[in-house]
């Protein structure tokens, strides 16, 4: 059974900074891509960044590019979202999930991220 647990959301303010983590387990991780959604209240879930099965590759949304690390470590099967120079715009539940530029998991619960002074 796939288990996708993000961590590593809260409040901070404009300019600041957090790392996100999400933990995977019931597949096998260096298999898949890994990717970061987010999804603001009212509007639809967005692909924030992805990254390939060993880390070679990165792709970003627009909105985040310069600001935001995607990386991941296999030994721990466990995908990071650096996120630098938070501006209010980045508030939103994120998500992790397999994949590249499409969800392959049902989702898990996300983890909250407030940006605000």
């Amino acid at each position: 059974q796939v288990q996708l647990v993000e961590s590593g959301g809260g409040l901070v303010q404009p300019g600041g900074s957090l790392r996100l983590s999400c933990a995977a387990s019931g597949f096998t991780f260096n298999t898949r891509h890994m990717s970061w959604y987010r999804q603001a209240p009212g509007k639809e879930r967005e692909l924030v960044a992805a990254i390939t099965t060993f880390g070679k590759n990165t792709q970003y949304a627009d909105s985040v590019k310069g600001r935001f690390t995607i990386s991941r470590d296999n030994d721990k099967n466990t995908v990071y979202l650096q996120m630098n120079s938070l501006k209010p715009e980045d508030t939103a539940q994120y998500y992790c999930n397999g994949g590249w530029s499409s969800a392959t998991f049902p989702w898990g619960k996300g983890t909250l991220v407030t940006v605000s002074s």
